[in-house]
């Protein structure tokens, strides 16, 4: 197949690839890290249904974007195979199951506080994860690193993120110059390169596939408008209805900006959120921003879920004329929207341009260079994920992506490192399948959980 079928003919069954995105959104523990190797594995290795530089390409794009890059892969991917039906159902069932869980855990929370049992399900989840993250880390990295000046770029993002605080987006523009640069001097550095024939059949939408849906003034005019109406709409009905000063609108206002200066993913806008919750708004008390991180952590979805945490919890606490359970739902209902509204807008937007921009090879060579960096960076998230979850004192969030310090030796927790070496034994020795180690892990973490509780924690 050399060319991708027109948008409005489904490439895979609409109902299978609906079933598909359902099982992958169960599976996207682990922030972005994790869940870029669920779609990894998933897509371009066991269904075929997109090659791996189209993988890639599109990840590199959707690195460029303020939000949750993950869920905007899902988005694009979905769009790729089904056009704006299945961009709404992958970019929608990416983010449901963490929505529900992690709504029921923020009650819990705010109902019953800090309880042992929960801690036990924080600790059979969290640490699990870390085998999946660094089987990403490896994945992503073998596929997208073809060349030795990839692998340099990849281990100098790295560095910048982890050991020099630089900022994301000067990362990702330094990587694109970079690869721009160098794709002039080495012309074979963008080429996309077809997997090799026993790596299974040939993908569905194969590497040098074009998207059919040509770009037009009057669709982006009616996406813009439609997507701005629908991302408002919520937060002018809560001002019409509980009043301009309610908790709701001021939440729908401030993570609506944050929304769009994302970049880089939640943990680097964590500290912006976190300062502006605790410290301006007062819908958290200090620390509770990493209790919040916690739960987001140990549930599916996008690690920038946390701002779910923070309305539910301010909501509840300040509900104004509503009832606390009613206004903290709400409230995090809206959040949740108001969040990721743009992240669907930015793709339906963009794509079928980037579409059209793929056989410029000045692109090309700028998105290679930004794809080496997105393996430094998810290195970097891995490294995070690893300390916050190995160790009980992670210092506090700073301005920088990796969002503390070294920890002390002495806190290690143990308890979370056996289990972490569990799930690289399960992962890595007998290649068990995700669901399967995190369904076991989370069993065997409550379990824990429970035997504390009885003996009084």
């Amino acid at each position: 197949m050399d060319r991708q079928r027109a948008s409005g003919d489904d490439l895979v069954p609409l109902r299978m690839a609906a079933w598909a995105w359902f099982l992958i959104s169960l599976q996207t523990f682990g922030g972005p890290a994790g869940q870029i190797a669920v779609m990894q594995r998933t897509l371009v290795e066991e269904k075929r249904w997109i090659g791996q530089q189209r993988f890639l390409f599109a990840l590199s794009y959707c690195t460029l974007l303020p939000g949750p890059e993950a869920q905007q892969l899902a988005t694009y991917v979905g769009w790729l195979l089904n056009g704006l039906r299945g961009a709404l159902i992958a970019g929608t069932l990416f983010v449901l199951p963490g929505v529900v869980a992690l709504m029921a855990l923020s009650g819990l929370y705010v109902a019953y506080g800090d309880t042992t049992i929960l801690e036990g399900l924080f600790l059979g989840l969290g640490p699990a994860v870390l085998a999946i993250v660094v089987q990403a880390v490896i994945r992503v990295g073998g596929k997208g690193l073809g060349h030795p000046a990839l692998v340099v770029m990849a281990g100098l993002a790295f560095l910048a993120l982890t050991v020099l605080s630089v900022p994301f987006p000067a990362v990702v523009l330094a990587a694109a110059l970079v690869g721009w640069l160098l794709g002039r001097r080495l012309p074979s550095l963008g080429t996309t390169r077809p997997a090799p024939a026993q790596d299974g059949p040939a993908p569905l939408i194969p590497d040098d596939a074009l998207h059919t849906e040509r770009p037009s003034g009057r669709r982006a005019v009616l996406t813009l408008v439609t997507g701005l109406v629908l991302w408002a709409a919520p937060v002018v009905v809560a001002a019409l209805l509980v009043g301009r000063d309610s908790i709701m609108v001021d939440q729908g206002l401030f993570f609506s900006g944050a929304a769009v200066v994302t970049f880089g993913g939640a943990y680097a806008v964590l500290a912006y959120v976190a300062q502006q919750a605790v410290s301006v708004y007062g819908w958290l008390a200090p620390g509770e921003m990493v209790r919040g991180l916690a739960l987001a952590e140990s549930t599916p979805g996008p690690l920038i879920m946390v701002v779910q945490f923070v309305a539910f919890v301010g909501a509840y606490r300040d509900p104004g004329s509503l009832d606390p359970w009613v206004a903290a739902i709400l409230a995090g209902l809206l959040t949740t929207w108001v969040t990721f509204v743009p992240c669907f807008l930015f793709i339906l937007l963009g794509a079928p341009y980037v579409e059209r921009l793929r056989g410029n090879r000045s692109l090309a060579t700028a998105l290679t260079g930004i794809t080496a960096a997105v393996v430094g960076v998810i290195a970097n998230l891995a490294l995070y994920f690893a300390l916050h979850t190995l160790f009980a004192d992670t210092s506090t969030f700073s301005a920088g992506p990796l969002g503390l310090e070294l920890p002390d030796l002495g806190s290690v927790r143990w308890d979370a490192l056996g289990m972490a070496a569990l799930g690289f034994a399960l992962i890595f020795g007998l290649r068990w399948s995700v669901l399967r180690t995190l369904a076991v892990s989370a069993a065997i973490g409550l379990a824990i959980g429970v035997v504390r509780f009885l003996d009084g924690g």
